[in-house]
């Protein structure tokens, strides 16, 4: 492939096409810019689509700048919100980025990268290049955003702070130079803006690549933590690979083309094709001889109706006298009573591959009894 087929490849929206295409192929090397607010502590397989992205570009030869939103995750990203985002505190802000540099490194080189927080230089901003910047728009602009305009149609509160957001983004690429940024979907708004303040500001407008929002689990809504539909890049060996192979088959060929190097093979079966798309997600996240032992461990538990090698052993006597929705939650099974009720009455609980159907159930009455509980088919546990 081509070095435009390379960076093409699974966008969604090139601005200017034509032009960063000219770039590319006069070999002038390049500021490359990804922007990212560290408002919560671990990333997950959607983050990574453009981070692959980036990738790419790194290994073109251009230069890699990953910006850390420091100064802007302290007004929150209004992006996809119906309401004013609480502010995060220094602290969490400090361990959040701390974390993302950790995670981003396994798909970034981290020699060749330039990692940057925006409160360089919002914070040498005066009084006065705060309005200058804040005059450089109309409210009226503002609210061409989509989540604005509903706020404001539905008569919903916007902070004026949040006008702020797309303008301080929009001036990192003034401070950078940069001439590239990418991006989601959800923030084209925002990544135009750059363009808008660097002409103002003389500077040649940034290219922008926007790549799409990845499906999660559930095959219906983007991935994200809050909906469980996630496949985290921390998630333990087994924990991923399960994930993985739970994918809805329609899904298979957009995770091949934006997660992996890959080409997927559409008479392949689907379960191998998943398999595949498992293994090799696995072993990027963690190491092939982990996702080898993940793909064993599947097919032990799913295809023989075993047990996984690291389900926990608990002792037995610890939970005597306790009912069968508190024995799951103080086990870890189960994140509440009212989860553990839910899941029960759902049909997910078994008792040594029986379903489990009495709450109220004691389980152990001695010290003494020997069971495996489980929920769902990830969730294992040993009582001895």
């Amino acid at each position: 492939m081509d070095v435009w087929g390379i960076i093409k490849k699974g966008a969604v929206e090139i601005i200017s096409a034509g032009d960063l295409q000219n770039k590319l192929i006069s070999g002038q090397k390049l500021k490359i810019k990804l922007g990212t607010d560290p408002s919560a502590p671990d990333l997950h397989l959607g983050h990574t689509v453009v981070l692959r992205k980036l990738r790419e570009f790194q290994e073109l030869g251009h230069e890699i700048i990953f910006l850390i939103g420091d100064f802007t995750a302290a007004i929150g990203d209004p992006t996809g919100k119906s309401e004013t985002r609480q502010p995060l505190n220094p602290a969490q802000i400090a361990q959040n980025a701390a974390t993302y540099q950790e995670q981003v490194f396994k798909i970034l080189d981290k020699t060749q990268t330039r990692v940057v927080y925006n409160s360089e230089w919002i914070n040498k901003l005066t009084p006065a290049d705060m309005l200058q910047l804040l005059a450089s728009h109309t409210v009226a602009r503002m609210l061409e955003r989509e989540d604005f305009k509903k706020r404001y149609s539905e008569n919903r509160p916007i902070a004026l702070h949040e006008f702020m957001y797309p303008l301080l983004q929009g001036y990192d690429s003034v401070a950078l130079r940069a001439d590239v940024e990418l991006g989601g979907t959800d923030q084209k708004f925002n990544l135009l803006m750059g363009r808008d303040l660097q002409a103002a500001a003389g500077q040649t407008p940034q290219n922008i690549v926007i790549m799409p929002l990845l499906e999660g689990l559930d095959g219906v809504n983007k991935m994200s933590k809050s909906l469980g539909n996630h496949v985290g890049i921390t998630d333990p060996p087994n924990e991923m690979f399960g994930k993985l192979m739970s994918l809805p088959d329609a899904l298979m060929p957009r995770y091949y083309e934006l997660l992996t190097d890959l080409v997927f093979d559409p008479n392949a079966h689907p379960r191998a094709a998943k398999e595949k798309l498992a293994r090799y997600i696995t072993a990027q996240y963690h190491s092939q001889t982990a996702a080898d032992a993940a793909a064993e461990n599947f097919q032990n538990v799913f295809a023989r109706s075993g047990v996984p090698n690291d389900t926990p052993v608990l002792k037995a006597g610890r939970f005597a006298g306790l009912r069968l929705k508190e024995l799951l939650v103080a086990a870890g099974l189960s994140a509440s009573n009212s989860d553990a009720k839910r899941d029960i009455q759902s049909g997910a609980v078994r008792i040594n591959g029986q379903k489990a159907d009495d709450p109220a159930r004691v389980l152990i009455s001695g010290k003494t009894g020997k069971f495996i509980l489980q929920i769902g088919k990830r969730k294992f546990v040993k009582l001895e």
